[in-house]
């Protein structure tokens, strides 16, 4: 079966003052369509560099990314960009939500960059604000939600493109531990309910538990648990 999303040979460093920092070193993975995993690390391994790395937001020193057969590190910057649009979707630690824009604005924001007609938009955003269980709050600013609802808004925004690859940078980060369950429930759902594929970084084990697999990112490699 040929792999949803793998990378070979993945390099990646930065220079901090005089001294380089090796955060990747010859990593590789694959990912099938449909599978929920888990990266685990510590903070400053390296976890949020291989999420950008994925989705082409940064370029590796060395190696390749497949998604969907693509192989991004032949794209160029816009390329890269217009395929992250169409294609993938992101979950935040900080929700990243847009505070001077409504709920019901930040969820269409996706599609409005797509050039989707505006009424299609606006029934596709509101499908995906039932579907996290706040249809209601359409008009409602993020700073009048708590930090679970942001985060259920944000789970909306991501998929309204209807992205197959979703990236979560530790998405219970910034949740108590009984909203951030309800919000990985709910993340797990809508991934399966549509075979997409997640990938979701994380250093709680409680998250980890929610994925098919889990492989541990350290020294620069991923290693299966």
């Amino acid at each position: 079966m040929t792999a949803f999303l793998r990378f070979e040979n993945l390099t990646k460093s930065y220079t901090e003052g005089r001294t380089r920092r090796i955060v990747l070193q010859n990593a590789h993975a694959e990912f099938q369509r449909g599978e929920i995993t888990a990266i685990f690390g510590k903070s400053g391994s390296g976890k949020s560099t291989l999420l950008n790395l994925i989705s082409g937001i940064d370029a590796p020193d060395e190696g390749q990314i497949w998604v969907e057969g693509h192989d991004l590190t032949k794209f160029s910057e816009r390329e890269r960009t217009l395929f992250r649009r169409t294609r993938i979707g992101f979950v935040f630690q900080f929700f990243n939500l847009i505070p001077t824009l409504t709920v019901g604005e930040n969820i269409c924001l996706p599609l409005e960059l797509n050039r989707v007609p505006r009424a299609q938009a606006r029934q596709r955003a509101e499908t995906l604000l039932a579907a996290v269980g706040l249809a209601d709050r359409w008009q409602t600013f993020p700073e009048k939600l708590s930090g679970g609802e942001q985060q259920r808004v944000a789970l909306a925004r991501a998929l309204v493109h209807d992205p197959l690859l979703i990236l979560a940078d530790e998405p219970t980060g910034n949740l108590d531990e009984e909203t951030g369950a309800q919000v990985l429930t709910l993340l797990r759902r809508l991934t399966r309910e549509e075979n997409r594929t997640l990938v979701l970084v994380t250093h709680s084990a409680e998250a980890a538990a929610h994925a098919d697999r889990v492989l541990h990112l350290t020294h620069g490699q991923l290693v299966p648990e």
